[in-house]
């Protein structure tokens, strides 16, 4: 169908834009219903509909059961009961009931790295062999561009505190803090830290890794949390040089990615 061309090709440009819809699909009917099974509708973040379940009120009510789906990038079934007399009429207009599953559609796995220089260079070019979609941030425009960057999906120049506020992360991000200060790295971990991640690290020794773990206690961020934290980030293989600290980080997150079964293949390739 013609319809379900098109609802495709809106999954493919939200995942490479970066944002999440939800597909609503009618599973099963009974009885008299205005959508037949594989009435397909997709929902935008902004609440703006592509195809339909079958119209009427009931499709809003779909409508907002997806806008929570997408929130939470939970998949749930609903169903939506039909009934209602037509205007002059004694029977009902539609007298069944629908299945109409929601499911999240997110963008495809992303790594966000904060800080633009030499390891961040080098760990977004391991990122894209790999196969994540590769944000970069950085609050300096010589190194927050598109020249050093050039197969970054978004380059975003940005004060690290207002990161967050233009950045949408879903569930299966990954964020790297290897920024060029200690108060940019916890201005950025304090502001992800409680976000709902698949991994998040920070780069700096020991020392540095344990004052700021303890100012983030300090400003109430719960123990817990701040042990999710992968610091001193990376796996230990004796990193020096920028190329080899990106090596490092890159393991430790397809350790994770594979973990939570996000990289495809057969581990026993």
């Amino acid at each position: 169908m013609t319809e379900d061309v098109d609802v495709y090709r809106a999954i493919l440009e939200a995942n490479r834009k970066g944002h999440a819809v939800a597909l609503a699909t009618v599973t099963r009917t009974e009885g008299s219903t205005p959508g037949r099974i594989g009435f397909k509708m997709l929902v935008f973040e902004d609440g703006k509909i592509l195809g339909t379940v079958g119209g009427g009120e009931n499709e809003s009510i779909v409508v907002g059961e997806a806008l929570d789906v997408i929130r939470t990038a939970q998949a749930r079934l609903k169903t939506v009961e039909y009934g209602g007399l037509g205007v002059g009429a004694d029977e009902p207009i539609c007298g069944g009931s629908s299945d109409i599953f929601i499911e999240p559609i997110l963008p495809s796995a992303t790594l966000y790295i904060f800080g633009a220089g030499h390891v961040g260079q080098a760990l977004a070019k391991f990122a894209k062999i790999v196969g994540l979609r590769v944000v970069i941030i950085d609050d300096r425009v010589e190194f927050a561009n598109k020249e050093r960057f050039p197969d970054a999906d978004v380059v975003l120049l940005t004060d690290y505190k207002d990161a967050k506020e233009k950045l949408k992360l879903f569930p299966n991000a990954y964020v790297v803090i290897v920024t060029h200060g200690h108060k940019n790295d916890f201005e950025v971990l304090k502001s992800f830290v409680e976000c709902d991640l698949l991994y998040i690290g920070m780069i700096g020794s020991r020392k540095k890794v344990e004052e700021i773990f303890k100012a983030l206690e300090k400003d109430g961020v719960p123990e817990r949390l701040v042990k999710k934290v992968h610091a001193p980030i990376g796996i230990d293989i004796g990193a020096e040089a920028p190329a080899e600290i990106a090596v490092s980080i890159m393991a430790e997150i397809v350790s994770t990615m594979r973990a939570t079964h996000q990289l495809g293949g057969n581990k026993n390739t």
